[in-house]
């Protein structure tokens, strides 16, 4: 097979072409690239995403192993370095073998695989619980800092848990929105998410939050090695009861006053529901 590099758009579809067309074409990946310039001496192939391609790929893996497809699917959403690399050895090999290899998580191609899941497990069950909403204009919103992409996992719990609110959560480490309102929810692509400061009631729930916070904590018994175990720092920057108290002030002096909630238009995702319109 010879060697090329894969340009695409940075989607599971988009990736699932790059496979389809490594075997059509008899050609073996050494890299993937979803940024528009890519500057190498090996040779570049663009992969245009075809929905029925990824479909025909994805539907021989369910046939193999439904665990499987549904295991490549969740690591794409994860940090793991040269991920799609990683994956398209897991495919091969799953091709080749069938699911066998899966019961042993030694494996060399399984391994990397099941230890990005892991991590993106735990970071989801963590920002289930970690996750501090504020009132802007009357909808919720929150702003994450994940290492993974979990708001498409993040997605059901929240819009069944606030179903009857409009509310909106901020991925600041990949620039995504998800978006709820009426019983329709959708995660669009921004550029920049610029929020309003918080009213009068807002800064008073906040101040009684970490008040209450302060309150129940036994001065006697603190721990900190163990409280960061159980909520590593990298989680605090979001959330109220760990900001300063003159985070307000400082916000106030660095944000102008803005619309109650600025979205660039930018390509969505996750499009097969409609957006939501957020009343001010």
């Amino acid at each position: 097979m010879q060697d090329v590099i894969f340009q695409y758009d940075g989607t599971f579809d988009g990736f699932l072409c790059c496979v389809f067309e490594s075997y059509v074409y008899k050609e073996f990946p050494i890299a993937f690239y979803s940024d528009e310039e890519c500057f190498s001496l090996y040779e570049v192939r663009s992969v245009i995403t075809c929905s029925k391609h990824a479909q025909r790929v994805y539907r021989s893996l369910v046939k193999i192993s439904r665990r499987a497809a549904g295991l490549i699917r969740r690591a794409f959403l994860t940090c793991m370095d040269d991920k799609e690399l990683h994956l398209y050895a897991f495919i091969r090999k799953l091709y080749a073998e069938g699911p066998a290899f899966m019961k042993c998580q030694a494996d060399e191609v399984y391994l990397p695989i099941c230890r990005a899941v892991r991590h993106l497990n735990g970071e989801l069950e963590k920002l289930r619980g970690f996750i501090r909403f504020s009132i802007y204009d009357g909808v919720l919103g929150a702003e994450i800092e994940p290492k993974n992409r979990v708001l498409p996992l993040l997605r059901s719990h929240f819009c069944n848990r606030y179903a009857n609110e409009a509310f909106f959560i901020y991925d600041r480490t990949h620039k995504e929105l998800l978006l709820y309102h009426n019983g329709r929810s959708r995660i669009v692509s921004v550029d920049h998410l610029r929020l309003s400061l918080p009213g009068e009631e807002e800064l008073l729930y906040r101040r009684l939050w970490k008040c209450f916070y302060e309150t129940i904590a036994i001065k006697e018994r603190y721990n900190p090695r163990c409280q960061n175990t159980f909520l590593p720092n990298r989680y605090r920057g979001t959330m109220t009861e760990f900001l300063p108290t003159d985070y307000e002030v400082q916000q106030s002096l660095v944000t102008s006053p803005p619309a109650s909630l600025a979205i660039a238009p930018t390509p969505f995702a996750q499009a097969e529901i409609p957006v939501p319109e957020i009343h001010e």
